[in-house]
């Protein structure tokens, strides 16, 4: 008797976990019906974070259960870093706020751990549209068209959104004191769009930025020249004899410090929620992303801005960021200088 009512006892409390697994994943699955999930966008309107953001809003909401509204917010400063930040403060940590951000925030805290205010590792990351296809260009009518041209006599300006935390910045310092550039960053500028219309007026040369957020027609209308890419990949639109500007360096010593200061790059235009999002809600955000990278609408809107899709996974970028910080001391001091 005492064997059957233990065995009745188990056989009841495993019904219980076999019937509470499913009804779990139901209500994760129910949490967004009628809700709405907010992507912070770390930049002013008309650039590529905010391009990106706002395409992958048109279509994420079909791909999650429930089919929540999903809406775009500007929150740029600070490179982008107050998005970031905001996902540890006031944002909601119930998987319904999102942030696509500028990855060169991340670089300052891997080289400058003394004075970073987010240890990325410890973010939740949804997934990467694709990796930023860096150059560093100059206007057609400036007359600075390759490489060597940097060096000459005459400075060469070229302008920086986002202030001393940003791709473009590091980009510009990098030119200037790692490989002896005669180029000067103009900070000051609110977004990309503000830089373009600058470059256009004669007031800068050029700037270093990723193709995506370029204006239309730029690359392909020749309206600009491209001395350099950043990243050693092909990229669509830029010719392939534009030298990588990892082939410049002279020892091992610069070539770790270039791959510390460019490794970013390749998260490109990374989305990620904060560490408190629920995994079961981390788990759908991931699905419907994954899913949003092959829809045939998503893929033909993204063709048709000119956007590059090569998307990694949330597990994926994870693992990239935790090799970024595997940085010596001795190394992240040197890339600090050869962007001071």
């Amino acid at each position: 008797m005492g064997f059957t009512i233990v065995s009745s006892a188990l056989g009841g409390f495993l019904t219980l976990i076999l019937l509470g697994a499913p009804a779990t994943a139901q209500v994760a699955a129910d949490f967004y019906r009628g809700k709405t999930i907010s992507i912070v966008v770390g930049a002013t309107p008309g650039g590529g974070y905010d391009a990106y953001g706002r395409l992958l809003a048109r279509f994420l909401g079909a791909h999650i259960p429930g089919a929540p509204k999903v809406i775009v917010q500007n929150m740029p400063g600070a490179g982008s870093l107050t998005s970031v930040l905001y996902l540890n403060t006031t944002a909601p940590k119930d998987g319904t706020a999102m942030t696509i951000f500028n990855p060169g925030v991340m670089t300052d805290a891997i080289i400058n751990p003394s004075r970073a205010r987010v240890n990325f590792t410890a973010m939740t990351w949804v997934g990467s549209v694709t990796p930023d296809y860096r150059i560093c260009y100059t206007w057609h009518a400036s007359g600075i068209k390759t490489w060597d041209d940097f060096k000459r006599p005459r400075e060469v300006t070229l302008g920086a959104a986002g202030g001393q935390s940003s791709l473009a910045y590091n980009d510009v310092n990098m030119l200037h004191n790692l490989f002896g550039l005669n180029v000067r960053g103009i900070l000051g500028y609110p977004g990309r769009s503000e830089v373009h219309l600058a470059i256009e007026r004669g007031e800068l040369d050029g700037e270093c930025g990723s193709i995506s957020g370029l204006p239309d027609n730029w690359l392909s209308g020749h309206k600009i020249n491209v001395p350099v890419r950043m990243v050693d990949a092909a990229m669509p639109g830029v010719p392939a004899d534009v030298p990588y500007i990892g082939q410049f360096t002279k020892n091992d010593e610069e070539r770790g410090i270039l791959r510390a200061l460019t490794a970013a790059n390749y998260l490109g235009r990374p989305f990620i929620v904060a560490k408190e999002v629920p995994a079961d809600r981390v788990k759908i955000l991931r699905d419907g992303f994954n899913a949003t990278m092959k829809d045939k609408g998503f893929l033909d809107a993204a063709k048709k801005q000119e956007l590059t899709v090569g998307p990694t996974t949330g597990e994926e970028s994870e693992k990239r960021v935790r090799d970024l910080y595997d940085v010596s001391p001795e190394l992240a001091a040197k890339a600090r200088a050869a962007i001071k």
